[in-house]
């Protein structure tokens, strides 16, 4: 029988907060992409994200102990309570040191950091406000939800880049099967700031760099980098036994999962003679790769134990970038053979963009929404086939289907590969 269950989701992302609105977006194919106004982006070559514009923490979390705490702290402590309520779960002091935060961030504390650095360095050390030096640890964020909604299990925090959030539920589902937790609030967060914007305008991976009109559109022939975006989602994963205890229900089950690295990837090579400065996602980079990801997938489906004929829905990471988009394809058939073509394949990232490691938890969110509403999420933006990607990508209009199984992919540049498998409750 499946130990672990979902029973609560919280998102907030750049087309829906809260996991009605976030489905329902998803379903219409809509996009969240505007001009940022976050931070001036006059000095950059391109102007918009995925940003989050209507977000009001006060909303969620009331005033109390708001003022001290960083984008990426709020965001993830909202996606937390919307989360707490969905599943309905009570924490009292008799249960509380068996709930855990697992949380997936990469880049959290950048902004923070900076911010903090840049007063110490010009007004001096000793007129730095040390109300703001816990935001500058990147497991800040998971730490004050613990602190906010006192939970007293266990707390982690990693980073894995794109796989972050996927590897954080994992963890988490590992403490419910070696029965060291009964609840898991497990997901992740990524923020949208200048510092990180920076650093992928200045790399040259984001659309519209090349002064043309940016656009996320994964598996087209257009693509030409990402939109960087940013979100956070959260989810209750609980021992079966227990959410059946209380009452809950059962949105869907974390049927099996599996990681792998891949060292072959040229982003881990050494730099210097013979080295591979200045490879890009959307270069050639995943040309060699594939290796982790098979092997990724190839566990997760022994984990479930399912067949690659039970899989009805790919939910894909490719974010637009030639390298990455091509490799999952070719992955795809190798593991998935004739059927892959009868599988399908989308990216939620044609709607919300890349949110790096909050892009796993956002993922998943959809793909519970797909289990639980029949829906498929589309790949919108697609136009001009690429002759290397030639699956049945779900282009620009959901799918009214009911699936029982969906695979839930992702890849790091970086080496990192994760693939979890969800799947109706009872089947």
């Amino acid at each position: 029988m499946d130990r672990v269950v979902i029973t609560g989701i919280g998102v907030l992302s750049p087309v829906g907060i809260g996991r009605k609105d976030f489905w329902e977006a998803l379903s219409q194919g809509k996009t969240g992409f505007r001009t940022i106004s976050l931070f001036d982006t006059a000095s950059f070559k391109v102007h918009i994200a995925g940003e989050i514009s209507d977000f009001d923490p006060v909303s969620f979390l009331g005033k109390k102990g708001l003022r001290t705490l960083d984008r990426s702290t709020r965001l993830l402590s909202s996606a937390a309570k919307l989360a707490i309520d969905d599943a309905n779960l009570q924490i009292t002091d008799e249960n509380t040191n068996s709930i855990g935060i697992s949380i997936g961030t990469t880049f959290g504390s950048l902004h923070s950091i900076s911010q903090f650095d840049r007063e110490g360095l010009i007004e001096g050390p000793k007129y730095v406000n040390p109300s703001y030096f816990p935001n500058t640890v990147i497991n800040s964020p998971a730490s004050q939800v613990s602190i906010r909604f006192k939970i007293k299990g266990f707390n982690t925090t990693i980073s894995t880049g794109f796989c972050a959030s996927l590897d954080a539920v994992i963890y988490a589902s590992d403490f419910i099967r070696l029965n060291r937790a009964d609840v898991v609030l497990a997901g992740g967060v990524e923020e949208l700031c200048e510092e990180t914007f920076l650093g992928f305008h200045n790399l040259g991976y984001l659309s519209g760099i090349d002064g043309s009109e940016p656009i996320s559109c994964p598996f087209d022939a257009r693509r030409n980098g990402i939109i960087l975006s940013e979100g956070a989602a959260v989810l209750v994963l609980e021992d079966l036994e227990h959410a059946l205890k209380r009452g809950a229900e059962i949105l869907a089950t974390v049927k099996g999962y599996g990681n792998s690295f891949d060292a072959s990837l040229p982003f881990n090579s050494p730099l210097g003679k013979g080295g591979y400065r200045g490879v890009k996602w959307s270069d050639d980079g995943f040309k060699h790769a594939g290796t982790g990801l098979k092997n990724a997938i190839t566990i997760a489906l022994k984990d479930a134990p399912l067949s690659p004929e039970d899989i009805g829905f790919i939910s894909a990471s490719a974010n637009s970038t030639k390298g990455l988009d091509r490799m999952e394809t070719r992955v795809i058939k190798e593991i998935f053979g004739a059927h892959a073509f009868n599988i399908l394949v989308s990216s939620i990232k044609s709607m919300v963009g890349e949110s790096f490691s909050a892009s796993g938890s956002l993922s998943l969110a959809a793909a519970v929404g797909a289990i639980k509403n029949g829906f498929i999420p589309p790949t919108v933006n697609y136009i001009e086939k690429d002759p290397e990607c030639d699956l049945d990508y779900v282009p620009n209009k959901a799918i009214q289907k009911n699936i029982n199984h969906v695979l839930v992919i992702s890849s790091d540049p970086y080496g990192q590969n994760t693939a979890i498998v969800l799947s109706r409750y009872d089947t």
